[in-house]
């Protein structure tokens, strides 16, 4: 073969380092973009919060004074356009802080949200501190220890006594009676229930303090032969094996469902984590307008001291700073292109779903992401960026932007449905339901039907899955 030259023309698209970074600070959520400006942060020296006091060489003259507002800055604030320039044609005015907030910021100690929470104390110091003050032998409080360090977050014994007993050394030579023994003094502390090793016993121990009645004594039959029936809501098959009538065995009932079946919930060590809307909805005469959270948003700079030197030695080099100084404000517009965005899309999703803040989910519309995407000339991938880990704080709640995009159902009159919409009549339908005459789901189904909302009997069961409401022989109460 005979080799040659060709000249060849293609097209292909380049993602740039600043578009990279653009595309991956759109799909972090608020936290994780936080995380992320702290790397910044720590990194590069030409970076710096807006809310820090400046840093300035001696003899430096600050272009704007350190007391002065953010307003009187912003207007001598160059446009996104000049500080995008290359960082050998950057003047001392090519820096400043970035405030997105359409609303005034509060900087003063009010403005300060972060969460304390109180210390619970663990499940295993409660118990630890009770068995202190019992009057037991070192060798028989040491086993209780070890019964205390095999219940599970709800206080409950998973494990049997006799492989707890293969895991101690043989040369304690504990026999089986004697963690019986221990299991005793462990379910005499508190809270009740504790040390139980199965629902059944928890409800019992519970049940033993109380005076024994008719009700009382029928409760505990249930919940040592019939716990299984009750669950499953077959009250016929209760009254003739208990032989009791109705109103007895409602007392009964209602003894059980007052006891606890997890008696440690209360020491678990709940992992709390709180959401900060990057948007606030709010009604302006008459119209819904979405605004950026100011909590929600870094307000960055670049570093004026920095700036300086490496202005005043631009002729010695400085090739490192000024690539610093690039990357610096790279972020910066990034970081506000991402607020721009996340807003543009908000208000897109408010104006079309505006009838869900003035009446509720069931009057959500079908709306999918190329909707948005063809209403603001954007990808439907940058969309889906946009909505997801992204919250809105509305009058109705707080709710991801994901929320709003949902498949349809046509209806009768040729209309289209949001599924949210019909979960929205479920629920509403069965809220409403008596109690001993749970509706089905073929009734949903059908009386979403007169609505002119066809729906299937099983697309009804998915939704009330998808709600975890219980299918209607749970539903059931005497």
């Amino acid at each position: 073969m005979k080799q040659s030259l060709q000249l060849k023309l293609t097209q292909h698209l380049a993602l740039t380092p600043q578009l990279q970074q653009s595309i991956k600070l759109l799909q972090l959520s608020t936290l994780d973009l936080n995380q992320e400006i702290e790397r910044f942060l720590q990194d590069n020296p030409m970076l710096e919060r807006a809310d820090e006091p400046e840093m300035h060489l001696p003899g430096d003259t600050p272009e704007y004074a350190a007391g002065e507002s953010n307003a009187e800055h912003a207007a001598e604030t160059p446009s996104t356009e000049e500080r995008s320039n290359t960082a050998e044609e950057f003047s001392s005015d090519d820096w400043g802080d970035i405030n997105y907030s359409n609303t005034p910021r509060d900087d003063d100690e009010d403005g300060d949200y972060s969460q304390q929470t109180a210390e619970i104390p663990t499940l295993r110091d409660h118990l630890e501190d009770q068995l202190r003050l019992l009057a037991l032998e070192m060798r028989d409080r040491a086993l209780v220890s070890i019964l205390i360090d095999n219940l599970d977050d709800d206080g409950l014994l998973t494990v049997s006594l006799e492989e707890v007993l293969e895991t101690l050394p043989q040369e304690l030579e504990v026999e089986e009676e004697e963690l019986r023994i221990a299991l005793r003094h462990l379910q005499n502390l508190e809270p009740i229930g504790v040390g139980a090793r199965t629902i059944s016993e928890c409800l019992l121990l519970q049940m033993a303090p109380l005076p024994t009645t008719p009700t009382v004594k029928l409760a505990r039959q249930i919940c040592e032969r019939h716990l299984d029936l009750l669950a499953g809501k077959d009250y016929v098959r209760l009254k003739k094996l208990l032989g009791c009538d109705e109103e007895t065995l409602r007392g009964a009932q209602q003894l059980i469902r007052s006891l606890n079946p997890r008696p440690a919930a209360e020491f678990a060590q709940s992992d709390n984590r709180y959401i900060v809307p990057d948007v606030v909805v709010k009604q302006v005469k008459g119209t819904w307008v979405a605004s950026l959270n100011s909590a929600a948003m870094p307000r960055l700079r670049v570093n004026r001291m920095y700036a300086n030197i490496l202005q005043q030695h631009r002729e010695n080099g400085g090739s490192q700073l000024a690539m610093q100084l690039q990357e610096a404000k790279w972020l910066i517009k990034n970081v506000e292109q991402r607020f721009d965005t996340i807003l543009r899309v908000s208000q897109a999703i408010i104006d079309r779903q505006y009838r869900f803040f003035e009446h509720g989910e069931v009057a959500m519309r079908p709306l999918v992401l190329r909707d948005i995407a063809e209403v603001l000339d954007l990808h439907e991938s940058t969309i889906s960026r946009v909505t997801t880990q992204k919250f809105m704080l509305t009058p109705r709640g707080i709710f991801e932007l994901k929320y709003f995009f949902g498949s349809h159902v046509e209806t009768e009159a040729g209309g289209e449905c949001s599924a949210i919409a019909i979960k929205a009549l479920i629920k509403q339908l069965i809220g409403s339901e008596d109690a001993k005459k749970p509706l089905s789901d073929s009734t949903l189904s059908e009386m979403l039907a007169k609505q002119g909302i066809n729906v299937a009997r099983r697309t009804v069961a998915k939704y009330r899955e998808a709600m975890q409401i219980p299918p209607v022989n749970q539903r059931k109460s005497l």
